[in-house]
């Protein structure tokens, strides 16, 4: 068996599709849903992952208020833009790029986000409606895996899933939506961990894989079953001399191995990535429609 190969472009690229047809819709409405962001700082990463969302933005139509500040920018000038994007009607999501540099409270700076433009899914009172299963803003890395599955014809319901991995961005979330009692859920859920004695044995017995560990193989072929779907979270950079940059990407799954064994597995790049931001597109589109007293999915 050699499993077939979730292409997280494409599957992002048809979401894409989607709610650009949607925001035209709103826009013959008189609405265009409307994204801050704030970035703090010159970290590349950050900023080659802002200029993805305002293309992205730009690209199905969302308008999307961008402000750059330098390192130097005080507690108290960032928490006055947040409440300022807070009371601005154009504004449907608020996106503060973390980490945020040395000196700033990321943790305060994330709680004064009105819930109701909290697009990334991460205000407390934002998780504890997810947690209860009411309507919220979803996080975008785990809501992009259950697409991912769900648009792959996967079936979640009834299954034994194993998440390895516990953050508060992807591990602690996803178990949580998988165990609702709803659609695209229903599943029996294991979280694996450092303190996992025998990782392994918890592994062997999923229909459903989700690495979000961090690390370079830490999922391998003899650790799971035939036709287990993997779905590969991590990103991890290794040395690769062979490679301009002196490095490749890989994710924390032996992907060439494992696809042997799998009837279904993400790439790394390539799976997972490329739906974090589709995702942040569709919570911004949804915030907007819910501001205008538009029914929501």
């Amino acid at each position: 068996m050699t499993a077939q190969i979730i292409d997280g472009k494409q599957v992002a690229a048809d979401m894409r599709v989607e709610l650009k047809e949607q925001v035209a819709k709103l826009k013959e409405k008189g609405i265009v849903p409307g994204l801050g962001v704030i970035l703090v700082g010159e970290d590349p990463a950050s900023k080659s992952y802002v200029t993805a969302k305002e293309r992205a933005c730009e690209d199905i139509g969302i308008y999307s208020d961008n402000n750059r500040l330098p390192a130097e920018t005080s507690q108290e000038e960032l928490m006055a833009l947040v409440e300022k994007m807070n009371k601005d009607p154009k504004i449907n999501g608020i996106l503060v790029q973390l980490p945020l540099p040395k000196g700033l409270n990321e943790a305060e700076v994330l709680l004064a986000i009105d819930p109701v433009k909290d697009v990334d899914g991460f205000h407390p009172v934002n998780v504890g409606k997810m947690v209860v299963g009411e309507k919220a803003f979803l996080p975008c890395t785990p809501h992009g895996v259950i697409q991912l599955l769900k648009r792959s014809g996967v079936t979640i319901e009834g299954s034994e899933v194993v998440i390895v991995g516990r953050s508060n961005i992807v591990g602690k979330p996803l178990a949580n939506m998988l165990i609702q009692k709803k659609p695209n859920a229903n599943a029996t859920v294991t979280v694996c961990h450092t303190r996992t004695k025998d990782l392994a044995y918890h592994t062997k017995r999923a229909d459903i894989v989700i690495a979000a560990a961090g690390r370079p193989n830490t999922v391998t072929a003899d650790m799971i079953k035939e036709g287990v779907v993997v779905i590969d979270v991590g990103v991890n950079r290794v040395e690769d001399a062979t490679k301009k940059r002196g490095y490749r990407l890989v994710g924390d799954v032996d992907f060439e191995a494992v696809k042997e064994k799998a009837s279904f597995i993400t790439p790394v790049p390539g799976g997972v990535g490329p739906m974090t931001i589709t995702m942040l597109l569709y919570n911004t589109v949804e915030s907007a429609k819910k501001a205008a007293g538009i029914e929501v999915e």
